[in-house]
């Protein structure tokens, strides 16, 4: 089971960390206020895209289990990025020129070259220097139905009084290279208040109260770098996710076939945090006519903070094959959803 959760944090680690960051340290070559910009404008689709994964698939019916009754899930949810935020505008930066715009995470894979002008301190002196570098490619092609994608590995289990807990849990393990590491808990409730409307508890329509919180932190690591226009020691980045949700959510339940939908509300916050020593190499023209070079220590962003929220309404089916359940369904919202996964269930 382990591996299979590994397998499935790997879907998004994998995506978001080894080819999303590559050469995003040379963004720190720009002006601080510069460089925050370009990251938060860079990985915002896939910051918003990952809260509102995070907040699907955490359920397939509204009714809940008899008490310790079970069903452990496995599912994968995908937000399409709309076309509108596959690019951010460049406007309004203070040390970067070279294009008004640039591919986002979600854009095409087309690297925007930029030229850094910048006045800084060389042998004492206020000086003009500049650098350049290049704004990564978006990784559309790397990201199926251009979606940010998320695991979903689940327990739920009934409790008294028509109530059902729900867990997520993935301790810090170690994934890929360069010492990164993941872990992830969510936790919910969700509350069966069929009985509430009289005649209805005598039909197979059921209706629920739900609300989930997720919380998930990644550790990327960063090689060091001795050599180049970017220059790092103990480099990597922390990203952290905090999403929720609550929704009232119906379901027709039939022997082999089981039609659900909701309505509600989902948001989150996620915080992306550089860490370690980065130097920049920029070049500057001497009184002679020459040109040379000057290394700089360059400051990392504050934590960066993105968040994302809206109204969602879900439609889904499930098929029941004894113990097994398939199912499948569909999010309105801002970063319209896909969720499919499978469970084994006990009454």
């Amino acid at each position: 089971m382990k591996k299979s959760i590994l397998i499935l944090l790997g879907v998004f680690t994998l995506t978001f960390s080894a080819k999303a960051q590559d050469n995003i340290e040379a963004l720190l070559l720009a002006s601080p206020n510069d460089a925050t910009k370009l990251i938060q404008g860079y990985f915002n689709p896939a910051m918003k895209g990952f809260i509102y994964s995070m907040n699907s698939g955490w359920y397939h019916t509204a009714k809940v289990h008899k008490v310790l009754g079970f069903d452990l899930q496995i599912g994968l949810s995908a937000s399409m990025v709309p076309s509108e935020d596959e690019i951010f505008s460049l406007a309004g930066l203070t040390s970067v020129s070279g294009a008004s715009s640039a591919p986002t995470f979600a854009g095409k894979d087309v690297k925007t070259p930029l030229v850094v002008t910048r006045t800084l301190s060389v042998n004492g002196q206020s000086t003009q220097v500049s650098a350049n570098f290049s704004m990564p490619g978006g990784k559309s092609s790397s990201l199926p139905l251009n979606a940010v994608p998320a695991p979903a590995v689940q327990f739920n289990i009934g409790l008294p009084f028509k109530t059902e807990a729900m867990v997520r849990y993935f301790p810090e393990t170690s994934i890929g290279g360069d010492n990164s590491k993941a872990k992830m808990y969510g936790i919910g409730i969700k509350k069966e208040i069929t009985s509430w409307f009289g005649p209805l508890d005598k039909l197979p329509l059921h209706v629920s109260l739900l609300g989930a919180y997720t919380s998930m932190d990644v550790n990327y690591g960063i090689a060091n770098v001795t050599t180049g226009p970017i220059q790092t020691n103990g480099a990597g980045s922390e990203f952290s996710l905090k999403a929720y949700t609550v929704q009232a959510i119906a379901s027709l339940n039939f022997p082999f076939i089981n039609v659900y939908g909701g309505i509600g509300y989902s948001g989150g916050t996620s915080t992306l945090k550089m860490n370690g020593t980065y130097a920049g190499v920029y070049s500057y023209a001497t009184p002679g006519g020459g040109t040379a070079t000057t290394t700089e220590n360059l400051t990392t962003p504050n934590d960066m903070k993105f968040d994302a929220n809206g109204i969602k309404t879900t439609i889904g089916a499930r098929i029941s094959l004894l113990f097994f359940k398939i199912y499948a369904d569909y999010t309105l919202q801002e970063y319209n959803t896909l969720n499919l996964g499978v469970a084994f269930s006990i009454r």
